[in-house]
């Protein structure tokens, strides 16, 4: 084994900690969150993370037992709340602006680590699967925005596809 395939399953490893600890963070700001729709929304986070990280580990496993990347279909994007529902803070919760814009730097970092993870993989497959995750993660924080955008400016929990 390289050096160069020693860095990548490090590589892989330390992604795989932070798919962990941003399904954590998600599952801590649903408990937070006195918004049925922000609460929904970080749910569906959790689910994607977990994905990821299940992913990423079946990645690990090959790599180290074949040498070989494995094929990444990717997953639906997040599904929008069916309709807008207005936020009212409760002081014993978490604010969602403060847990939305933590959201928004975790996933613009995951879909820097991802992008720099194909750049650095020759193998089409494993470029390809390190592009998908990054934009997964990419979507994730389109999202993030427009519910920043609208808590901001209209006082409700929405996005779109």
């Amino acid at each position: 084994m390289s050096t160069q395939d020693l860095g990548l399953l490090d590589a892989i490893q330390i992604a795989m900690e932070a798919e962990q600890k941003a399904a954590a963070f998600y599952a801590d700001a649903a408990e937070k969150t006195a918004n049925p729709a922000g609460r929904g929304l970080f749910q569906q986070l959790v689910e994607f993370e977990r994905y990821h990280y299940q992913k990423l580990a079946a990645l690990l496993k090959s790599l180290r037992d074949k040498g070989a990347f494995i094929k990444y279909e990717g997953r639906d994007p997040l599904v929008p709340v069916p309709h807008d529902i207005k936020t009212t803070e409760d002081p014993s919760k978490m604010s969602m602006m403060q847990i939305i814009t933590v959201a928004i730097e975790t996933e613009r970092a995951a879909e820097d680590r991802y992008t720099a993870l194909a750049t650095q993989t020759a193998n089409p497959e494993g470029h390809a699967m390190f592009r998908k995750l990054a934009e997964e993660e990419h979507g994730h924080y389109r999202v993030l925005s427009d519910v920043y955008w609208n808590l901001n400016n209209r006082g409700t929990v929405n996005w779109s596809k």
